[in-house]
């Protein structure tokens, strides 16, 4: 794997158990096997590295998403198959994590590509719920970008319920019940 590739996968994964503070450029470069003169050569600093990372956790989110809502089957099917898919509960959700990250937060560089890709989540989950709607699968009543909303902040209610239970018991209890919700 080439040097800056190394740098970044390094990165997202530093980013998703340490957060932006505990992940120092040492450790970075510890981590990708690649030397303070080849990240400097690559990247103006962390802060470069971390941007470059967080989208790529984002654009990564996004394709793995897109897996199961772009698939075959009805919208209640893809939302589903979306909201079963596997997991690593413990870990947290890769780009959720970093909202509760104050550094990450108070930096508009940073916070960018986190927003961007849940207004992406949630756009395309509402697509998903208005197929569905037109389809007659979900009531008339249903207001696809409040249903959209739903989903995405369960999933992420749901990854904050299984970390501080040290168990995806909770994670896998919110998830069965918005699917019995969307099934009634």
């Amino acid at each position: 794997m080439e040097t800056v590739e190394r740098l970044i996968r390094s990165t997202q994964e530093l980013l998703w158990e340490r957060g932006y503070v505990g992940t120092s450029p040492k450790a970075i470069q510890a981590a990708a096997g690649a030397g303070q003169g080849s990240m400097y050569h690559h990247f103006s600093g962390k802060a470069e590295l971390a941007k470059v990372a967080i989208e790529r956790s984002g654009a990564e989110m996004r394709a793995a998403a897109e897996e199961q809502l772009g698939g075959a089957g009805t919208a209640r099917d893809r939302i589903t198959a979306y909201l079963s898919r596997e997991r690593e509960v413990l870990r947290g959700c890769r780009v959720g994590r970093l909202t509760a990250d104050p550094d990450v937060v108070a930096d508009p560089e940073l916070r960018a590509p986190l927003d961007e890709t849940f207004t992406w989540l949630r756009t395309r989950l509402a697509e998903v719920v208005a197929e569905g709607k037109q389809a007659n699968e979900f009531p008339a009543t249903t207001d696809p970008e409040r249903l959209a909303a739903t989903i995405a902040a369960v999933l992420q209610g749901g990854y904050v319920l299984a970390r501080a239970a040290g168990t995806p018991e909770p994670f896998e209890q919110a998830v069965q019940g918005l699917l019995e919700l969307i099934n009634a």
